[in-house]
């Protein structure tokens, strides 16, 4: 999978001459100290711009930068109007939009569609700087702005949009981003080396019209490329015949009848040299079924999606075609990953590793989080069906080197204002996959799996964890270094194949706690979000205590889950409650499954089809759950703990003849009603109403009660900060829920004495879980759960 171009092979544009900038220009001011007359990019972003290597609009500028082109930055505009989008006047070639590191939608609302008032991404962690659907509204404004100047989209809000896709907010099937922004092409994925080559191009005098075909990007076409040839998936998972390869040996050739007779003598002719047959895939594009088509057909959307997760791998991947109305949406295959070379490269740049001066002494909660940081690789090959970073980064793991990595723990020690020697995390999307690729590159340039890890580990993935433990170890050397934190969620099931990473980690590396996310307890939600059996938690676990007793440590495992999650039953969730129980954990801050558009379980939430198998119309169905009060139980049962939601789990417990859980007793869910709780809860919720939002449905807002009356206001006041039923302590029901896809934290008190604990910093010496001091049950799927 070699690239034809180096990322940083092309000749470099003549604006070099001008240097580096010490931040992009945001002003014109800034761009009349660096003597600029225009630039020849400007990037139009969601985010505040904070020039590090965490945050995406930082990484492009400055790849352009290096390539030679002016580069200015407008970070989170006034969208009301085109002016802001003028304000470092017209791009010479053209206009770059992102909503930002984050979607918009999902930055903006919870996963109950309620309105947040913050925002990690801004100064001030002030909400409201960004529009909804960003990406559409900003492309409008440039187009507004310059008619004639290019626009080309990109970030996770538009890859993850970049066919016709389920929009949970609407709840409505949209069409793709392209289409909708009028943008003049879309680039999906990291974006180095298609945008790079997309710069050039334009630069060099060539329009979007004859840059059809680039890797890693989408454009909008009246028909297929031509010379291409379409595979017909417009019905259900019938992809169409693609001939083999022929044997260039021709084995198993038919011989001749006639052995006795003698040769004839064949008159010389020239030796004709052919070209080596195109591969299957080759200049091949897979035809799925129309926008019109999956708006009306949930079996046909489940089988669009499936079509698309097997068309990831950039070795084999085809390109897609997608017709909306009388025009087709064209995916290009994705770009090939980054070499390391080049990954050094990108992380190499100029970066301040500060947020621009602009924004004075106010506070960028994002940057504060990542600013100790090291990100030490892309890609995951888990292939969870609830994460996006399969569809954005790719499973194929792309690392830097050793000296890279460590070079920017140097710069970090030397640069970053207040640094206290400590490394807050070396990671990425996950901890423990630095370097580990698969050990044939043949299967790895061919293979179609969603994932490397699931149902099993893939007998050709490497889980030699000696990279990473020699990596930590080098980093630790460092002068001026006194401690590395792993903060990035560590995969405890590639852990338990190589024991030596898991004691390395359990010795050096964790601050007491370590995060890990079974999600779930459940065989059922577990083979829908493909995450392995509880038997791999219970064997790295035991690794995890042993070699923390040798170690002298008293640590504990942080334990996330997902509510509402499709595939999960009522009864799983209650089984996964006394399983928390039993094991004294208690969770704070949970939200549940938040369906993003084209993951693989949103497929599953909006068709109720499971496409990680062939999707039919017979069979196959996932059970979800919806509505409020549904979601709003599971999540419930999740916070066991907390006597908000005891009424809800206990009628739900009667319901599903589970009466017996509601008790004193240690295997007892939840309490029964105690004195004065039904009066509590009655005067807690006395003269509340649904929370409007934008996004509820407002036939029911005009209930009032459910009675069927009419809605009076009161004193003119608006019932937007108003509670809804079941929300604890005077709270509304949005607060205290993280933006994480639907994860749940520990609580911040201590179990009472002699219990497992909660959370960071409430451990009580010698405390023991359900799970401690005895053997694991086996590892993988069919360990069984303790009985309750």
């Amino acid at each position: 999978m070699q690239p034809v171009t180096n990322l940083f092979s092309y000749p470099r544009y003549w604006a070099e001459c001008y240097g580096t900038a010490p931040f992009l220009p945001m002003s014109r001011a800034e761009m009349d100290k660096l003597g600029w007359d225009s630039c020849d990019i400007v990037l139009v972003t969601g985010d505040a711009y904070v020039d590090h290597p965490s945050f995406g609009m930082a990484v492009i500028g400055r790849m352009l930068e290096s390539q030679g082109f002016r580069v200015g930055i407008i970070a989170q505009p006034d969208w009301s109007s085109k002016d802001d989008f003028m304000r470092l006047g017209k791009p010479n070639l053209f206009y770059g939009v992102t909503a930002g590191n984050m979607d918009s939608m999902i930055n903006r609302y919870t996963a109950d569609k309620k309105l947040r008032h913050d925002d990690a991404y801004t100064p001030g962690d002030v909400g409201g700087k960004r529009p909804d659907r960003a990406t559409l509204v900003y492309t409008q404004r440039c187009k507004e702005a310059y008619k004639e100047v290019p626009v080309v989209i990109g970030g996770i809000e538009a890859s993850l949009r970049r066919i016709a896709h389920y929009d949970y907010w609407s709840e409505t099937i949209r069409r793709s981003i392209l289409i909708d922004a009028k943008a003049d092409i879309l680039i999906y994925g990291n974006a180095e080396r298609p945008l790079v080559e997309v710069a050039h191009r334009i630069a060099g005098g060539e329009t979007i019209d004859t840059m059809q075909d680039i890797r890693g990007t989408a454009v909008i076409r009246k028909e297929p490329l031509p010379g291409w040839r379409g595979v017909d998936s417009s019905k259900l998972d019938q992809i169409g015949r693609i001939d083999p390869i022929m044997n260039p040996y021709m084995e198993g050739a038919p011989c001749s009848d006639d052995e006795g007779t003698a040769p004839v003598a064949q008159e010389a002719k020239p030796i004709l040299v052919q070209p080596p047959k195109q591969k299957p895939w080759e200049k091949t594009y897979v035809k799925l079924p129309a926008f019109e088509r999956v708006k009306e057909d949930k079996v046909l959307y489940a089988h669009a999606s499936r079509i698309l997760h097997h068309e990831t791998n950039p070795g084999c991947a085809r390109a897609l075609s997608q017709a909306h109305g009388d025009r087709i949406i064209w995916v290009n295959p994705p770009a090939f990953p980054l070499e390391t070379d080049e990954m050094d490269g990108v992380f190499g740049l100029p970066y301040q590793r500060v947020p621009h001066p602009a924004y004075g002494n106010e506070k960028i909660p994002a940057y504060d989080m990542i600013k100790t940081s090291v990100n030490i690789m892309r890609g995951c090959f888990g292939g969870c069906s609830f994460c996006s970073i399969t569809e954005h980064e790719g499973r194929i793991i792309q690392s830097r080197s050793e000296e890279s990595i460590l070079k920017e723990i140097e710069e970090i020690r030397d640069k970053v204002p207040g640094f206290t020697g400590v490394i807050s995390d070396l990671g990425g999307p996950t901890a423990n996959m630095y370097r580990l690729r698969c050990k044939s590159p043949k299967a790895e340039q061919t293979c179609r799996r969603a994932s490397c890890v699931w149902p099993t580990i893939c007998p050709h993935m490497d889980t030699d964890h000696s990279p990473t433990i020699n990596l930590y170890r080098k980093a630790r050397d460092l002068k001026g270094i006194k401690k590395i934190l792993i903060a990035s969620g560590v995969r405890y099931d590639i852990a338990v194949e190589d024991p030596r990473y898991i004691k390395e980690l359990a010795k050096y590396h964790v601050g007491g706690y370590l995060k890990i996310a079974p999600e779930h307890t459940e065989e059922g939600p577990l083979s829908k979000m493909m995450k392995p059996g509880m038997g791999s938690y219970y064997s790295f676990k035991e690794l995890f205590d042993k070699y923390s007793k040798e170690a002298g440590k008293q640590q504990y495992l942080i334990p996330y889950f997902i509510s509402a999650h499709p595939g999960t039953t009522d009864e799983d969730m209650v089984n996964m409650a006394l399983w928390i129980k039993s094991n004294r954990f208690k969770l704070d801050q949970v939200q549940n499954f938040y369906p993003s558009p084209l993951a693989n379980a949103t497929t599953m939430y909006y068709t109720e089809k499971n496409p990680l198998n062939k999707v039919s119309r017979q069979g196959g169905d996932v059970f979800v759950v919806k509505g409020e009060r549904r979601r709003r139980l599971h999540k419930a049962l999740l916070r066991y703990h907390d006597p908000a939601g005891w009424p809800m789990i206990r009628e739900a417990l009667l319901e599903m003849g589970k009466g017996h859980l509601i008790g004193n007793g240690p295997d007892c869910l939840v309490p029964p009603e105690g004195r004065g709780e039904a009066k509590a809860e009655r005067s807690r919720n006395k003269g509340l109403k649904p929370a409007l939002t934008r996004h509820s449905n407002m036939s029911h807002q005009r209930g009032n009660g459910g009675n069927g009356t009419g809605n009076k206001p009161t004193g003119g006041k608006p019932v937007g900060s108003q509670l809804h039923k079941g929300a604890a302590n005077g709270k509304p029901a949005a607060q205290g829920e993280g933006k994480s896809a639907g994860k749940g934290k520990l609580a911040g008190k201590p179990a009472h004495k002699g219990k497992a604990p909660t959370r960071a910093g409430s451990a009580k010496p010698g405390a023991k879980s359900a799970t401690q001091g005895g053997k694991p049950a086996a590892k993988g799927n069919g360990a069984k759960r303790p009985a309750w």
